[in-house]
């Protein structure tokens, strides 16, 4: 890249700070991703939660040019550990280790606890293309001085990974269940596009939550400790069941509301003046984000009304041609959420484990567009001949 004279590492997002990390993240090719943005990350480290003592060492890359201006920011992280990044590679380190080597450390470039998909290598607009291979190059580079086993890149957009994959990384994809919009007026035209029988079910399944329960949407000034606190307890409750150890403290959910107030939107239910279950988003430019569900309380179908069908709502009344519903759950499918390609990349510097892991990747890439395919088929809640909406290309 003309005109580029450092990129160097950094151990706090702070020490690069909002103006510049947002010059890049804020480039509107990057549609208004709020898990890129400065406070997203910064409350993140502040609150404790992705630091080197939960195992995540903040390593985040920034170029400069000649003047000292911010050309492009990474997020970077010198793991310990695999957990909380949703991109499953136990095995592959359970292997090296066996062999004697060793895995960890290792370099994760992507959102801490979020499997969303977002642009990885963040330019400032205007920059050229070379930026992108500087920041990579670097990345690559501290790898080697880390003495870390490879740099991974989680989450990418499609045209990202093929980039990656243009510059030698392993590529490697999954699926997920998403939303998608292709202008719908509001939830009975959705409904429209989906068979007799699904219609039926799903208006049950809203009709008996909605009976049992008052249901509240929350976003910006609206948002108050007692909110916080409320859903706190329910993410600890699901989050002790299902991981063991919750990532997220009640510290970091202060803070995303004092922050990005604007950009949160809390669904909380309430029953007998008790608020006993809650659904976390957060508002992109062409996305609604599901994060985090809990219930303390046992509602049927309260699950599907507060996390999806809430969602879909929400997502028409904004515009929002996309709604990403987070990891796992076939169960989506039967909502209207439908499987969707998600990507990583994976640089291995060990040719002893580069290659069988190459090998694999061949095959689970082809395994999981079979599936991807056969679950659409089999298991798609729209009519036939409806308006199935068709997944959006990969951005940049």
């Amino acid at each position: 890249m003309a005109g580029a004279v450092e990129i160097e590492a950094y151990g706090r997002i702070a020490e690069i700070g909002r103006e510049a990390w947002d010059a890049c993240a804020g480039n509107p090719a990057h549609r208004d991703n709020p898990f890129l943005a400065f406070d997203f990350l910064d409350a993140l480290e502040e609150s404790g939660c992705a630091a080197p003592r939960t195992g995540w060492g903040p390593r985040h890359l920034l170029l400069r040019d000649e003047g000292g201006e911010a050309q492009g920011v990474m997020p970077l992280y010198l793991k310990s550990h695999s957990r909380g990044e949703y991109v499953f590679d136990w095995a592959w380190a359970d292997a090296y280790e066996r062999a004697g080597g060793r895995y960890y450390p290792k370099l994760v470039c992507g959102v801490p606890f979020t499997p969303a998909t977002g642009p990885r290598l963040l330019l400032r607009e205007g920059a050229d293309e070379g930026a992108r291979r500087m920041l990579l190059a670097g990345a690559l580079k501290l790898c080697d001085q880390a003495g870390a086993s490879g740099v991974h890149v989680n989450f990418p957009t499609e045209a990202e990974w093929r980039f990656l994959g243009e510059q030698g990384l392993l590529l490697r994809q999954d699926q997920q269940y998403h939303w998608l919009n292709p202008g719908y007026r509001d939830f009975e035209d959705y409904l429209s596009a989906l068979s007799s029988s699904r219609r039926k079910t799903i208006r049950r399944e809203r009709r008996d939550a909605q009976a049992a329960v008052e249901i509240v949407a929350v976003t910006g000034a609206e948002l108050t400790e007692a909110h916080w606190d409320a859903f706190f307890r329910f993410y600890m409750d699901t989050g002790s069941r299902k991981w063991g150890t919750p990532y997220l403290n009640r510290r970091f959910f202060s803070m995303l509301g004092e922050r990005m107030g604007a950009r949160v939107l809390l669904i909380l239910a309430r029953r007998e003046g008790q608020w006993i279950a809650g659904a976390l988003n957060l508002i992109g430019g062409e996305c609604l984000y599901g994060r985090y569900w809990g219930a303390v309380a046992e509602v049927p179908f309260l699950h599907f009304e507060l996390c999806y069908y809430q969602a879909i709502e929400h997502a028409i009344r904004l515009g929002l041609p996309r709604v990403e519903a987070g990891a796992q759950g076939q169960h989506k499918i039967a909502r209207g959420y439908l499987p969707t390609g998600v990507y990583s990349a994976h640089y291995i510097a060990d040719p002893a484990l580069r290659a069988p892991v190459a090998r694999y990747l061949d095959q689970e890439r082809a395994a999981v567009r079979q599936e991807m395919d056969w679950l659409t088929e089999e298991y798609s809640p729209f009519r036939e001949g409806g308006a199935a909406p068709s997944p959006p290309g990969g951005g940049s």
